[in-house]
């Protein structure tokens, strides 16, 4: 995930470089249920609304929270499917939290209601994400539910008004892309706390449908306009956070536009960025599913480095015997096409590895959504354009799943 606000902060008022300080742990994102009340176009998932057999009990789940917490993990991102249709994600809810956990939930919001709304403020969420996919008509269309747009924007609504930091999450696609300034409004309107733009990742039903990722334009106009979204809510004085996920290389972009806007600080925010060090698939982002299979991040599912159920969690992170999480973990990652001769890879660390082996079967090749030009990163084409991708015998464990 890239902060684009708290660089934005430090653009408006810099802070001293000091030592880089690396997380305790991953943040967990876990997919407690894959069960769910919509089918949406891009669910990486591949969700649907039937039970799934062999997912975690509650006392299971209980165990390996413990395992989770012994190993520093700071975060859990409880997800699904529809988390909200897992009859103990309350209990789960409140115990992660007595455990110190910050805890967030992934929703797609159309199950909040008044019904459930005060148990959902009594859990005491740190962050809840609810996703919009646009206007009411494309947001309908995309999670294949008539009426989700109407449920989700009222979810919101309650949400803000039980007092539980709220934010709107979209998934940028070419289909959707024009709607992003109606989205940015409707923050504004809506006085939520948080937009997440989610590039379109590879996976689940996402992979299917990546014919229609956005073109390198479109992401660049994007990503300008939340920039200037950004920075004039800094300047005005207001509270709201922008954030990105799925494509490391906005915070390079985010450095063209520094150097266009404030070339005098772009150094110290080139240097602050490479304390980040962008995509940590397999690093400081980790992947539960619903049967308790563990993966470099949510977009792996096809790749399995272990199950807690067999061997915990603390166990199965940090062994690089596996070769995609010795060549994750390794820095610098050994990249190859334009990624290996970048010269920004200590800002991004090479971007989505996942998008690059689904198209060339080479998990170490260039990202294709990589949207900046050669010139922007210091490149010259005949330096890359003799390379060709080498797919890779990763073993992949293809997980058959039960319908």
């Amino acid at each position: 995930m890239f902060r684009i606000t708290h660089y934005m902060r430090e653009l408006k008022n810099p802070t001293p470089l000091g030592p880089k300080r690396n997380p305790p742990g991953p943040v967990v994102i876990w997919n407690l249920v894959r069960r769910c009340n919509l089918a949406c176009k891009h669910c990486y998932s591949i969700s649907a609304d039937v039970d799934f057999p062999g997912e975690l009990s509650t006392r299971q789940v209980f165990s390996v929270m413990q395992d989770l917490k012994a190993f520093h993990v700071p975060v859990l991102i409880l997800s699904g499917g529809e988390p909200l249709l897992r009859p103990d994600i309350f209990t789960i809810s409140k115990q992660a939290k007595s455990l110190g956990f910050y805890v967030a939930l992934s929703t797609n919001g159309t199950l909040i209601d008044e019904h459930n709304i005060d148990q959902i403020a009594e859990v005491g969420y740190d962050y809840l994400g609810i996703s919009i996919d646009g206007m009411r008509e494309t947001h309908d269309r995309f999670r294949r539910k008539e009426g989700a747009f109407d449920a989700s924007l009222q979810a919101l609504q309650r949400c803000r008004e039980a007092g539980i930091k709220v934010g709107m999450r979209f998934s940028i696609t070419q289909e959707n892309a024009h709607e992003l300034p109606f989205l940015l409004d409707l923050m504004v309107q809506e006085q939520i706390d948080k937009f997440y733009l989610s590039h379109l990742n590879y996976g689940g039903r996402g992979h299917r449908h990546r014919v229609h990722d956005t073109v390198h334009q479109i992401t660049r106009e994007a990503m300008d306009l939340l920039f200037d979204r950004c920075w004039a809510d800094l300047e005005a004085g207001r509270v709201r956070e922008f954030v990105t996920g799925n494509n490391d290389a906005d915070a390079v972009y985010l450095l063209q536009w520094i150097k266009r806007r404030f070339p005098d600080r772009y150094d110290h925010l080139y240097a602050k960025l490479q304390q980040w060090g962008g995509n940590s698939s397999g690093i400081n982002v980790a992947n539960i599913d619903n049967l308790g299979n563990v993966h470099p991040d949510t977009f792996w599912w096809n790749y399995t480095l272990g199950n807690v159920l067999e061997k915990p969690f603390s166990v199965i992170w940090p062994d690089i015997s596996d070769p995609l999480m010795a060549g994750l973990k390794r820095q610098p990652r050994m990249l190859r096409g334009r990624c290996g001769v970048c010269t920004f890879q200590s800002v991004c660390g090479g971007n989505t590895r996942v998008r690059a082996f689904q198209t060339t079967g080479d998990p170490w090749w260039e990202d294709p959504a990589c949207y900046l030009t050669d010139q922007e990163l210091g490149l010259m084409s005949e330096s890359y354009e003799k390379e060709k991708p080498q797919p890779m015998e990763l073993k992949l464990r293809k997980i058959r799943f039960a319908s």
